[in-house]
């Protein structure tokens, strides 16, 4: 299993739609809309780094209104609560 985090840049007047399309993706486990470079922060687990390409090309990146995306596989994981 995977995890990958992916950052979203997303047209302002999509960005409350884009969000109820994200939610539906069953492997995407969190979803923030956040402040700065980026407006949704995405995290994501996949059984492999092929299926997290298909998650991202089949699904994240048809949804209308995103813009572009930033994506980066978790190496390790320190602390989560």
């Amino acid at each position: 299993m995977i995890k990958a985090i992916v950052q979203v840049v997303v047209d302002p007047r999509s960005l409350d739609k884009v969000c109820e399309d994200l939610v539906k993706i069953k492997e995407i486990k969190k979803i923030y809309e956040i402040s700065g470079e980026f407006d949704v922060h995405i995290e994501l687990e996949a059984e492999t780094i092929k299926d997290f390409r298909e998650i991202l090309k089949k699904h994240v990146l048809k949804i209308p209104g995103i813009k572009t995306t930033v994506s980066s596989i978790v190496l390790g994981e320190w602390k989560s609560e």
